[in-house]
């Protein structure tokens, strides 16, 4: 009888463990297809602001216009149609809202509805127009007018463009490449500083100090990984950057520097710990063997130990790096949140989680710049995946080494 019940206890335990394991699975392959599908709906997008159109004379030669070029006429950086290929002509901008200067109500008609029909004879009377309208007031069965095909948001504008303006009109600017290029900068900056220390500190705790030493750094070191992102985001506004400012006489503190010193802070917690936690899992027939063999303490800390902690070590680093990657807040307060290309570490950037966390409040369900967002949101997904692929990639590569 007990043994029937151990059985029926063991398998009961089983199958609920192997259900949570799949509906954990699931539920991430969800989040995960949720997160593509909405990301990509953007190159199922307009390049012009959804509702709208651009409308032009239609004796103009020019037959379609790319998302910068919209952008740049409207920017008044291109002010003649020859520039694009048409006749040479100055370029009129006109939006919808500029009509009711030039029309009173009365002739506006009740509701506005000849709208339209005022609408069509402005373009028809100006060969050099481009007008900029509400798809409901196009003016129809007119032959002066001709409505610009409006292309779909393609993936080289978003991955090679420089701009990232999601509000600007008629066509908002979706280039990725600054976001992505400052996200790399700070983090691949944060763990060249936070790796070389978190080693030190982690083989000094692990080989070097004594037990009532480590017994003191090691809750205090793990007690700096429970604090909250934004109290390192406040102490970095508040001390690094105006220190940073004044000491290298920088026109902003809020830099690259700035974030990729405090994301450095914020992952040494999480390197040091992992790296002396697989230091000292080293066996001790391993640290005697070498000794033994005349090795000294340097040789046998840097020969043995570490090469036999290194998958140990391959993981702090990893989780230190996605800690940096994926940080927020802290990254947000200190670094300028300037979306531009980035030339220097002493410059303001952005960076992706920081911009996801800035504008997805305000962006409208559904819309292009929430789409792109989600995007953006794929693009750190990927990222932390080929770190995580490569990291495991090389620590078996030690491990088939050591055997």
């Amino acid at each position: 009888m007990k043994k029937t019940l151990r059985r029926i206890s063991e398998c009961t335990i089983k199958g609920l463990l192997t259900l949570s394991g799949g509906v954990t699975s699931f539920v991430i392959l969800l989040i995960v297809i949720f997160l593509f599908r909405e990301g990509f709906g953007l190159f199922k997008s307009s390049a012009v602001e959804k509702g709208y159109v651009l409308c032009i004379n239609a004796a103009n030669p020019v037959e379609e216009l790319h998302s910068a070029e919209i952008k740049k006429i409207f920017d008044s950086e291109i002010t003649n149609w020859q520039t694009l290929g048409g006749d040479d002509e100055e370029i009129m901008l006109f939006r919808f809202d500029e009509i009711f200067s030039l029309y009173s109500d009365e002739e506006l008609g009740d509701n506005y509805v000849l709208l339209p029909e005022k609408l069509g004879e402005i373009i028809a009377q100006n060969p050099g127009i481009i007008a900029f309208l509400p798809e409901k007031y196009l003016p129809a069965n007119n032959i002066s007018v001709q409505v610009l095909p409006s292309e779909n948001i393609s993936a080289n504008d978003f991955f090679t463009g420089r701009e990232w303006i999601p509000t600007a009109t008629p066509s908002p600017q979706f280039g990725v490449l600054p976001l992505i290029l400052g996200t790399l900068w700070v983090s691949i900056f944060a763990i060249l500083i936070a790796l070389p220390l978190g080693l030190g500190v982690a083989v000094y705790m692990s080989e070097l100090s004594g037990e009532k030493t480590r017994k003191l750094l090691k809750p205090a070191i793990e007690l700096l990984a429970g604090i909250p992102s934004v109290v390192y985001g406040f102490f970095g506004l508040v001390v690094l950057v105006p220190f940073l400012q004044k000491a290298l006489d920088l026109p902003v503190g809020e830099t690259a520097f700035a974030g990729s010193i405090i994301l450095a802070i914020m992952a040494l917690p999480t390197i040091i710990t992992l790296a002396e936690d697989a230091m000292r899992n080293t066996p001790k027939a391993m640290r005697e063997a070498s000794l033994a063999l005349g090795a000294t303490h340097w040789q046998t800390i840097y020969r043995v130990i570490i090469p036999y902690a290194a998958s140990g070590i391959t993981a702090a680093v990893v989780l230190g790096i996605g800690r940096a990657i994926g940080e927020t807040m802290a990254v947000l307060m200190v670094t300028g949140n300037a979306a531009v290309m980035p030339h220097s570490l002493f410059e303001p950037v952005r960076t992706i989680p920081a911009t996801i966390a800035a504008e997805l409040g305000e962006a409208p369900t559904g819309g292009t710049h929430y789409q792109a967002l989600f995007l953006l949101g794929c693009i750190l997904f990927v990222i932390t995946m080929i770190i995580s692929v490569s990291a495991e990639l090389i620590s078996k590569k030690q491990q088939n080494k050591g055997l």
